[in-house]
């Protein structure tokens, strides 16, 4: 019988006691988790990275060093956030409305990132909200994603554009006639009208 292991912050971690934080988790040095964030089982929320209001994550996530996801954004299981990434939700970012006075949080609408299973995002990557990132998808380094990524697609640039289609095993699928093939597991997959799927 296994025995669960219970989440673990470190010293300088500040995690709101109003968040949910699952077995096996890990919270690094000066990471901060904010209230009704929900955060899944064995995690990993790197040093200096920041998780906001009632964000959710799934479990076996890697959200690494420095890296800023803000509310409302969803995570599902498996996702890697890079270090120094960052996840917005502000359509029209100001310090102040257009009487001079300071916004407060009634004066936005915040709107979120979501990333499907298993997707990767890179170093210092910014994915602009609202947008959807697929199953598997990943973002390169440096990469600024302002419109929804399908699931397998690979993208880079600045705005981010696909440059290849990559596998579960995060490799980039090589074209074999109709197919694509991952060359570390052999999977094939089909594409069909700008999707991929498993052959």
């Amino acid at each position: 019988m296994s025995v669960p292991v219970q989440a673990r912050f470190l010293p300088t971690a500040d995690v709101d006691e109003r968040a949910s934080v699952g077995s096996g988790t890990i919270v690094w040095h000066l990471a901060q988790v904010r209230e009704y964030a929900v955060i899944g089982e064995q995690c990993t929320i790197g040093r200096g990275a920041y998780v906001g209001t009632g964000v959710v994550v799934g479990d076996r996530c890697k959200i690494q060093n420095l890296a800023l996801v803000y509310e409302p954004a969803t995570l599902e299981d498996g996702v890697f956030i890079g270090p120094s990434a960052v996840l917005t939700n502000d359509l029209h970012p100001r310090a102040i409305n257009e009487d001079g006075s300071v916004k407060s949080a009634d004066d936005w609408e915040a709107v979120g990132v979501i990333i499907r299973r298993g997707a990767a995002i890179g170093a210092r990557a910014v994915c602009v909200a609202p947008v959807t990132i697929g199953e598997w998808a990943t973002i390169a380094a440096g990469a600024v994603v302002i419109r929804d990524v399908p699931a397998y697609a690979l993208v880079a640039g600045v705005p981010a554009r696909q440059i290849g289609w990559v596998g579960p095993a995060g490799r980039r699928l090589e074209a074999r006639g109709d197919r694509f093939v991952c060359p570390v597991t052999g999977d094939e997959f089909l594409e069909n009208e700008g999707a991929l799927a498993r052959a």
